[in-house]
């Protein structure tokens, strides 16, 4: 998913998601999370929900599969299935039938990889071109998880920081941490250079996955800069700044059903667009805080959201 941290996450667990037999999976499922019927909302057999094995695409998973549920439709849940060069080639060839996706990922590493495209529109024009004739995808939600700049909001205050554009005159005095590849990255130090002017005094990098390496030395003034995702619970929790990103440096990472085409109905259809009209990044941001922080269960926080949300009941 374009992001540094999931792209790198994703990477590693392919060659091993590739010859799993099991991973894991929600109510309803069997051994292997690839198994199961691909079903047909219309003839009573099940829509299959499936995810990736990180716990906001499991909670996005959990919500859309509520959702189908309280309007009677039957869903099988098969959770944590891995990386996307796993679950993709299953959505199209039918083993599952919804899928919670990020446009802008799905996009630039599933479908075309030279894509230029950043802004939600353009994302979504060349996907519903070029994506397989047996999916689709429907509404995107508000509601993104992308690439960010990040700062304390002392350092926004110190150095009066709102967008990427006002790193450009003191960037060359501050350091910024980030996984390895993001200074190579077009979506990261490249791009902050080529497309703001942008150029970090130091560079600090971290392995995947390393959040709270680095948001100790954020938060200890040892990083003034963070590569972090947009919801990340730390960003509410500690009052961090994301900074605004005009020129859409970083793409477009919409909340977005990807669905297998023959096995969705228009009720199905209809309740999944109705979380999107809905979903906003804040909300992902206050149920990541639940479930990381308040060790929430997530099919509790789902529940939730939807009842708040008017979508169940």
């Amino acid at each position: 998913m374009k992001a540094t941290y999931r792209t790198a996450a994703f990477s590693l667990v392919a060659a091993l998601s590739l010859t799993l037999t099991a991973c894991g999976g929600g109510d309803d499922s069997d051994d292997n999370p690839l198994t199961g019927s691909s079903g047909d909302s219309g003839d009573g057999k099940a829509i299959v929900v499936g995810s990736a094995n990180f716990p906001e695409n499991q909670l996005l998973a959990e919500i859309y599969a509520q959702a189908l549920e309280d309007k009677g439709l039957k869903v099988t849940r098969k959770f944590d299935i891995g990386a996307r060069e796993v679950y993709y080639d299953q959505v199209v060839k039918g083993g599952i039938t919804v899928f919670p996706e990020y446009n802008g990922a799905l996009l630039s590493t599933a479908v075309d990889k030279k894509s230029t495209a950043t802004d939600t529109q353009e994302i979504n024009a060349e996907l519903k071109e070029k994506l397989p004739k047996s999916v689709e995808i429907l509404d995107s939600a508000a509601a993104e998880d992308k690439d960010s700049v990040t700062v304390t909001a002392e350092t926004a205050k110190k150095y009066k920081l709102k967008t990427l554009a006002d790193l450009k005159p003191v960037a060359k005095d501050l350091t910024i941490g980030a996984g390895s590849e993001f200074k190579t990255r077009t979506q990261g130090g490249v791009g902050l250079k080529s497309v703001y002017g942008v150029e970090f005094g130091k560079f600090q990098p971290l392995d995947a996955g390393a959040q709270s390496t680095l948001l100790k030395l954020l938060k200890d003034d040892k990083v003034q800069a963070a590569n972090l995702y947009t919801t990340d619970p730390a960003i509410v929790e500690d009052k961090l700044v994301v900074l605004e990103d005009p020129k859409n440096l970083f793409s477009s990472q919409n909340v977005t059903p990807l669905v297998y085409k023959s096995a969705v109905n228009d009720k199905a259809r209809s309740a999944l667009n109705a979380i999107s009209a809905k979903l906003t990044t804040e909300d992902l941001l206050d149920m990541m805080k639940k479930i990381s922080n308040d060790k929430e269960d997530s099919a509790d926080v789902a529940e939730e959201w939807l009842t708040s949300a008017g979508l169940a009941g």
